[in-house]
């Protein structure tokens, strides 16, 4: 006779099932997020430009940057979208 905490019960499997396309859909999200604009009205106020490095400050060295493994990555400025690496903008940070 099997235990009563062994048993999977139904409704433990859909919640499980019901959470997965949640979970698939976010890394769709993030993946597939916009670039900022240097017309946009955060970047604009913040000095954003897509290729200059500042005395050897660009995004991909900032604290605020979560690389992608590629040109770009998020930035905590900029949410739901992403900066180039080699980017710039008046909000850097050092890596801590």
């Amino acid at each position: 006779m099997q235990s009563v905490k062994n048993k999977l019960s139904r409704r433990t499997l859909l919640k499980g099932m019901a959470v997965l396309p949640v979970v698939s859909f976010a890394g769709i999200q993030t993946a597939q997020a916009e670039l900022v604009s240097v017309d946009d009205p955060t970047a604009k106020a913040l000095g954003y430009v897509e290729a200059s490095v500042v005395d050897g400050k660009n995004c991909a060295n900032c604290g605020l940057y979560v690389d992608a493994g590629g040109t770009a990555g998020a930035c905590a400025i900029f949410p739901g979208k992403q900066v180039l690496a080699a980017a710039y903008c008046n909000s850097w940070v050092p890596k801590a």
